[in-house]
């Protein structure tokens, strides 16, 4: 038997090292990958937003700042009853989300969330200004704004002011665009639909007294009857729309955020020439 030079067992032994390194790799890949065979963190990894976190726990506590002023000055159950005050609850739960994925790393979160949520405080925001804060409007809740104590003062405004122009900003400059469809529009709507349904029920079923059993001007039965307040909804329903509309379009055009040191995206592999 002629034994091998050591020059070919090198080279032999360099190529069957060769070979199963690529099956190692191929294994790696397939048995770790996602559906398109490849871990998502080697492709995307994760990548922290530390401001963005901070500027959203900022808005968190301008919400939760004014719920609590309402609701140690106010009555919890009429303080609650209102849209401004559910709103933003709704802001508080969503936009802490929202931080501690910016500060994890983590994916956002749901597109029609967040921009459902911008609609929402975006109405409250609109709303005060423009119908219950306007002596013109015909709606007006300013009687009495000039006996405001200092607290209720700031909670209207980081109720109606703070909030929403903080939302705003968060999803115009620092929520990634894309994912929102016509037909969220719609399905935006069901919750100013159902706080309708709540605020005349509620309404209905509580006795006549100093105070009125409505929390808003325009939803007011005993001023406007059944078929004024239903007038009433049927308008700012459709403003309402044509406010959800308008995300679902600013979404189509507005500038994507870039991230800390952004550059070209990290894959994780490095290209090699072929092996021949």
């Amino acid at each position: 038997m002629i034994a091998p030079t050591p020059s070919r067992d090198r080279n032999g032994t360099r190529t069957r090292n060769r070979a199963r390194n690529r099956t190692w790799n191929r294994t790696w890949v397939k048995g770790r990958g996602t559906s398109g065979g490849v871990p998502v963190e080697a492709v995307v990894p994760p990548v922290r937003r530390p401001f963005v976190a901070v500027f959203r726990a900022l808005i968190v506590l301008a919400a939760v700042t004014g719920v609590v002023i309402d609701l140690v000055i106010g009555d919890p159950l009429r303080v609650l009853s209102y849209f401004t005050v559910q709103s933003n609850v709704l802001v508080a739960v969503v936009l802490s989300l929202a931080a501690w994925r910016s500060w994890e790393g983590r994916p956002p979160l749901p597109p029609w969330l967040t921009a459902g949520t911008l609609l929402f405080i975006t109405i409250t925001g609109l709303v005060y200004h423009f119908v219950l804060a306007n002596d013109a409007s015909g709606f007006s809740m300013t009687e009495g704004a000039a006996a405001l104590s200092g607290w209720h003062s700031a909670s209207n405004q980081l109720l109606h002011t703070v909030t929403p122009v903080g939302v705003a900003l968060d999803w115009l400059l620092l929520t990634r665009p894309g994912g929102l469809r016509l037909r969220h529009a719609g399905l935006w709507l069901l919750y100013p639909l159902a706080y309708l349904a709540f605020a005349l029920t509620r309404g209905a079923l509580m006795s006549p007294g100093p105070m009125s059993r409505y929390p808003y001007p325009f939803l007011d039965v005993d001023l406007h009857g059944y078929t004024g307040v239903l007038g009433n909804a049927v308008i700012f329903g459709l403003a309402f729309y044509a406010l959800a509309l308008l995300i679902v379009g600013l979404d189509r055009v507005r500038p994507v955020p870039r991230a800390p040191g952004s550059g070209p995206p990290k894959t994780g592999f490095r290209l090699r020439p072929p092996v021949r």
